[in-house]
């Protein structure tokens, strides 16, 4: 028998093995798992979850496929953490700081408190890129801000209400498309893949066994 620990999924006990992470506890526990599950083997940032440790009132936020279950957890799962998410045409806007004085004006109510930053689960100086964002320096932000996967958790702690994914996502769109060198085989690719040069490849590989799949991807060649 595998050493057990008691978890409490939506207020209801149940007892799982120690080794596993919050995802994996609940359907172990036979919960079916539909949405906020899109990774499995990585970061997607879809299943942002809270819990607290029975005794301690404090609770934490977190991704539940990576964090491992604990005696006397309780655990609790929201569908999402709200943003705010400005609609823009990339064809408009202004490439300085005045964007976000228009789009996220909010950033400049910042406090400094850094509770973004502490509660990042990629460990991403979010508090960092925020400020980067506040002064136009849109490459640092987008360099800073890279590992993002768009939980929300960062913006559930703030007391100024910042939507700090989308503010990252705006530098890293403004610097890709205005301020980074361009790739011309980048372009090629991409103008290729419009032109259906790879429908037939993608066709014969979506017949194929997932463990040929894996084996194709572990072994394929990897440019210089």
């Amino acid at each position: 028998m595998e050493k057990t620990v008691n978890i409490f999924l939506f207020g209801k006990k149940y007892a799982v093995p120690e080794n596993l992470t919050i995802m994996t506890a609940m359907e172990y526990a036979g919960y079916q798992l539909v949405r906020g599950c899109g990774c499995r083997n990585g970061f997607c940032g879809a299943c942002a979850t809270i819990y607290r440790i029975k005794g301690n009132r404090q609770l934490h936020a977190c991704l539940a496929c990576q964090t491992k279950v604990e005696d006397n957890m309780y655990v609790a799962t929201l569908p999402f953490f709200p943003l705010v998410k400005e609609v823009y045409d990339m064809e408009k806007i202004p490439v300085n700081e005045t964007v976000m004085m228009q789009l996220y004006p909010e950033i400049y109510a910042c406090i400094g408190c850094n509770a973004c930053t502490k509660v990042c689960p990629q460990g991403l100086n979010v508090m960092q890129y925020v400020a980067y964002a506040q002064r136009g320096e849109f490459q640092k932000c987008a360099e800073e801000s890279f590992d993002c996967v768009m939980c929300g958790i960062c913006s559930s702690r703030c007391p100024a209400g910042i939507s700090h994914p989308q503010v990252a996502m705006l530098a890293r769109r403004i610097n890709g498309k205005y301020l980074a060198p361009g790739c011309a085989h980048l372009e090629e690719r991409v103008k290729e893949i419009k032109n259906g040069d790879f429908n037939e490849l993608i066709e014969a590989l979506m017949q194929k066994p997932i463990e040929e799949m894996k084996e194709l991807y572990h072994n394929r060649d990897i440019e210089k």
